[in-house]
């Protein structure tokens, strides 16, 4: 399981270096093949890739000819890339997947279980001061803290 979240910087060539803690959890899982696509909230989502096999034959289960399966399926199938982490930790953010997802040179890496996602730094902080100023989120995390919902 991935969690929590790291303020890393893209190099010059566009590439991320994992963390060596996400790193390790990332080998143990799978190997230094990963795979990385978009998601509807304009960030990026990081896959080990026997994580990503599971959600491929999910899409591939969804029904052929309904226009929201295929919607949801070249979302993400369609702009699915595999990329295989260096000997240094390191791992190649395509230009075209950074520029859907806006990111430029400081990024947050945010573990979510069995993916990461990869935001733009300054999106990921407004996204959390947004979480606490919502209304739904403050009554989910007093329901946390009263024992009515369990994480």
């Amino acid at each position: 399981m991935f969690r929590g979240s790291a303020y890393l910087s893209l190099d010059a060539k566009g590439r991320l270096a994992i963390p060596a803690r996400q790193r390790e959890r990332l080998l143990a899982v799978g190997d230094s093949n990963l795979v990385l696509t978009v998601d509807r909230a304009r960030c990026l989502l990081l896959f080990p890739q026997p994580a990503w096999e599971v959600i491929e034959k999910e899409f591939a289960d969804l029904p052929a000819f309904d226009e929201t399966a295929l919607s949801v399926r070249r979302l993400y199938l369609g702009n699915a890339e595999d990329v295989e982490m260096d000997a240094a930790g390191r791992i190649l953010l395509p230009l075209h997947l950074r520029e859907f997802a806006s990111l430029d040179r400081r990024v947050a890496l945010v573990g979510l279980g069995v993916k990461f996602e990869i935001w733009d730094e300054q999106r990921w902080k407004d996204k959390n001061e947004a979480a606490l100023s919502d209304p739904v989120t403050s009554e989910m995390a007093m329901a946390s803290s009263l024992g009515k919902l369990k994480f």
